[in-house]
């Protein structure tokens, strides 16, 4: 990971998109950090399109949605199935903030809290 000081001033700039994520730790890190629209796409028992089905009915389609799934091959995967889902749904998507976490060398969302030393991104 490279540590880029102004890295949590740019992270706390999304703190109002909605966000997300695989699952129940990703959902915990991000919000440690102060995120608080942030949805695990794996529900048990929910398929993933009805899953984003749910969170669209939630949010709505004018929320900016950012897609943070680990950035391991796996994750990436996901990534773009998601993501095509979303574009067919109407999802209002900016993968800015992936982008910079991308950039910042991060492999898995769950550890963001620890990697900003849980301190408030504000």
């Amino acid at each position: 990971m490279r540590f880029n000081p102004r890295l949590k001033q740019d992270v706390g700039k999304f703190l109002d998109y909605t966000i997300i994520v695989e699952g129940k730790k990703d959902v915990i890190a991000l919000s440690k950090l102060g995120f608080e629209k942030v949805y695990a796409i794996h529900v048990t028992g929910v398929p993933i399109r009805e899953r984003l089905e749910q969170i669209l009915e939630e949010v709505g389609r004018k929320e900016k949605v950012c897609i943070l799934t680990d950035f391991d091959k796996k994750g990436k995967k996901l990534y773009l199935f998601i993501k095509e889902i979303c574009q067919e749904l109407g999802f209002r998507l900016d993968s800015t903030l992936r982008g910079l976490l991308i950039k910042a060398q991060i492999s898995h969302i769950e550890g963001l809290d620890t990697f900003m030393g849980k301190i408030d991104v504000i």
